[in-house]
């Protein structure tokens, strides 16, 4: 039985994260034997978006799908490079009209492989469009098309929503895999209907922070209530997400694995 192994990445945050990414993708596509890299970079601009520059990069250092989130405009210029690159998504539910695109299917040497984006509505600004029914929508599309392989980034707050999904979307689609609240869960698991699940992937970020941020500016902010700047914390990076083994022709997961390793080393400066 043909399968495909795919590394999916939680948020990567400012200049670390992105950097670590950039220079351990290639080291884990070899190591883990991996045939499909979807990156979420929503954070990966300063902490606050992504520009056009950064997903080339992404893009040139084997992500072959990025995601985004909540994040995705923070970056003006990134408006108008989303016509132009269909492997960079922004959330499926946004209105008719939005720039960009909320799925993307790719050919690969194993077959075609489908990401979708997917952003809650809990405790997120702006509230979009219903995520279930877009997703359950998107997804029936994908596999009357006769798609296998089918990853959700689900992009929310809370953790009732995300497994809702996962649940509504067993047995419809490969994987759903949730993002946004940077701290890796281990509820990793197949449902009964062979979907993949993670609440949350996790962030490639800064190890010494709050979500990636500067420890003492959040605590400062907790503390007094006052507003105040949130840094993109240094140090080492650990990059955490998801290895998943899917069956090509059916779409079924076979297995999942949390991936989380601590980058000792600042990496070097990427090039460009």
């Amino acid at each position: 039985m043909p399968s495909i192994r795919i590394l999916f990445l939680g948020d990567v945050v400012g200049e670390p994260g992105r950097k670590a990414v950039i220079e351990q993708l290639p080291i884990l596509k070899q190591s883990e034997n991996l045939d499909f890299v979807i990156v979420n970079g929503e954070n990966s601009a300063g902490g606050k978006g992504i520009t056009p520059k950064i997903a080339i990069d992404l893009l040139r250092a084997g992500a072959a799908v990025i995601t985004t989130g909540d994040h995705v405009w923070d970056q003006q210029e990134i408006v108008d490079y989303f016509p132009t690159e269909p492997r960079l998504l922004r959330p499926l539910n946004y209105p008719e009209g939005t720039p960009g695109n909320g799925s993307v299917v790719l050919e690969t040497a194993k077959g075609r492989v489908a990401v979708m984006q997917v952003q809650g509505r809990s405790f997120i600004q702006p509230p979009l469009e219903n995520p279930y029914l877009a997703a359950e929508a998107e997804a029936e599309r994908l596999r009357a098309e006769g798609v296998g392989p089918i990853v959700v980034d689900y992009h929310a707050e809370t953790t009732s929503e995300k497994i809702a999904m996962g649940r509504m979307l067993d047995g419809k689609v490969s994987a759903v895999l949730g993002t946004h609240t940077h701290v890796q869960t281990a509820d990793d698991t197949v449902f009964p209907g062979g979907t993949g699940y993670l609440t949350d992937a996790g962030m490639c970020g800064p190890e010494e922070s709050v979500l990636g941020r500067t420890i003492d500016s959040v605590v400062w902010r907790f503390r007094t209530g006052l507003p105040t700047r949130f840094p993109v914390a240094k140090g080492p990076v650990r990059l955490c997400g998801a290895i998943l083994e899917i069956d090509v022709e059916s779409g079924r997961c076979l297995e999942i694995r949390r991936l989380s390793r601590l980058i000792e080393e600042e990496p070097q400066a990427s090039k460009g």
